[in-house]
């Protein structure tokens, strides 16, 4: 059996099985999805203090992008508010979003582990470090910004997972554990520096942006991280049946033709690097890569050239909502997104699991 008859056969559901576990193809699901998200993107960016309207909000972007003029009773101060704030950070959300949710369905298939997400490997963790040594400590010397110092740890926690695997034996379950041990040992290093050198305020905006903040989104961060998703997905699509032949194993997926050591590196290599550009960008966002491709499996089925793409959408969807609930919730105050996500996604969590084991 070749990856393609692999990919067949992972697509295939019982019949026995509820209509919503089994597959549909993804024309159903894409444009719907592509909806929403346009929908979501125009009405999230009207929801704050000032009040906006979504006529004004097109109205704002054509002009900038040089399509239309802006209405007359927009004023410079509502044009700055969705072009400078609001939007850059939706769409930032919406990226972020997109990109944790694919990194989430691409590790729990290539690790075979339902609880694996984007920081398995450590690069929350090491991101965080990263970026409490350049706002704590200055290292860099004013040279490196703090997404750029989270970006450069998180680069280095993923080198460290990849040679301790490697030396384990280089396993699935060593990468796993492998990244445990990264996690652990840059959280250790993080707490250190945090508390024997930084004061009361700084620890404040720390431990701000290690919870998740999109705060501080600008056109920079929203250029960067969807060209590190757009490029992140297409090698991920271009993988899509080699992930379903994963489906059945490593034994099984070498004996479909399957490289089974250079495929996982190449994939590892991506969703860390993907990772490591959002977080880098927003911080620390849980629950997204963990909860997203389970609920999305379920309505899609498990063939990943339908998963990735339907993933990528419900991401960006979710996280732009959870954003706007997060900054306007208790307004003038801002809670983190990683807050707001943990208690939306333990909850929903639980359910996919008291569901999946309903249906089995």
């Amino acid at each position: 059996m070749t990856p393609a008859g692999a990919a067949k056969t992972a697509d295939r559901a019982p019949a026995g099985l509820p209509a919503a576990r089994r597959a549909r193809p993804l024309w159903l699901w894409a444009p719907a999805g592509t909806v929403a998200l346009c929908v979501s993107v125009a009405v999230a960016v009207t929801i704050g203090p000032a009040d906006i309207d979504v006529a004004d909000v097109w109205s704002v972007i054509a002009a900038h992008l040089g399509v239309g003029t802006t209405a007359g009773d927009v004023s410079p101060l509502r044009d700055g508010i969705v072009w400078d704030l609001r939007l850059p950070r939706t769409l930032l959300a919406a990226a972020c979003g997109a990109g944790l949710a694919v990194c989430g369905a691409v590790l729990q298939s290539l690790l075979r582990n339902p609880l694996a997400d984007p920081f398995v490997l450590g690069v929350s963790s090491g991101a965080s470090t990263g970026a409490v040594l350049v706002v704590v400590l200055g290292v860099g010397g004013g040279a490196l910004s703090v997404s750029g110092g989270a970006f450069l740890g998180a680069v280095c926690s993923f080198a460290l997972v990849m040679l301790l695997s490697h030396s384990l034996g280089g396993t699935t379950d060593r990468v796993v554990l492998a990244g445990v041990a990264a996690m652990q040992l840059f959280s250790a290093l993080t707490s250190f520096v945090v508390l024997t050198a930084a004061d009361a305020e700084t620890t404040r905006g720390v431990l701000f942006w290690l919870l998740g903040s999109l705060g501080g989104a600008g056109w920079p961060d929203v250029w960067t991280g969807a060209a590190a998703l757009v490029l992140a997905l297409a090698v991920c699509l271009g993988h899509a049946r080699t992930l379903d032949a994963f489906a059945f194993g490593q034994d099984a997926a070498a004996t479909l033709g399957v490289h089974v050591v250079r495929t996982r590196l190449v994939l590892l290599c991506v969703t860390a690097l993907l990772t490591a550009v959002l977080v880098a960008s927003a911080g620390a966002i849980g629950f997204v890569g963990l909860v997203l491709p389970h609920a999305v499996r379920a309505l899609t089925g498990p063939g990943h050239a339908r998963l990735l793409p339907v993933c990528a959408l419900a991401g960006a969807v979710f996280l732009v909502w959870v954003d706007t609930l997060a900054r306007t919730v208790l307004e003038p105050k801002e809670v983190p997104v990683g807050v707001v996500t943990s208690l939306i996604g333990v909850p929903a969590f639980v359910l996919v699991l008291y569901r999946t084991r309903r249906s089995r």
